[in-house]
């Protein structure tokens, strides 16, 4: 399954808006950027996979799509008043599924956005 539509981050002054809040967390292979949204029925995540990663659009969606999967995955656990941004580093070219969603959930976990029931997983 996908997200729905209210749940992606698509326009670029949504994406300053966040880079603005210079609320990041990253680690070897993701930066997440996020800032609260009070009155959010549900959080909105935005993937940025830059053409430096690879020039290679299949090695692009593919990250995308894995980073995807593990927020839809998810959803239940992320704090709904929330933005997000996702931006892939080079390494992330590195990782199968298993690894973006351990590595993925890592960078949430430091960011404070994965509610306490999957702290706990």
């Amino acid at each position: 399954m996908a997200l729905k539509k209210s749940y992606r981050i698509k326009k670029e002054n949504e994406f300053q808006q966040v880079y603005a809040s210079k609320n990041s967390v990253a680690n070897r292979y993701f930066v997440v950027y996020r800032i609260d949204k009070e009155g959010q029925k549900h959080f909105r995540v935005g993937v940025s996979v830059g053409k430096r990663i690879s020039k290679l659009s299949v090695d692009r969606n593919r990250i995308k799509r894995y980073i995807t999967q593990v927020i839809y995955a998810h959803r239940e656990t992320i704090e709904p008043a929330t933005d997000l941004i996702v931006i892939a580093r080079k390494n992330a070219l590195e990782l199968d599924l298993a690894g973006v969603e351990k590595n993925l959930l890592h960078c949430l976990h430091l960011a404070q956005v994965i509610s306490q029931q999957e702290e706990n997983d």
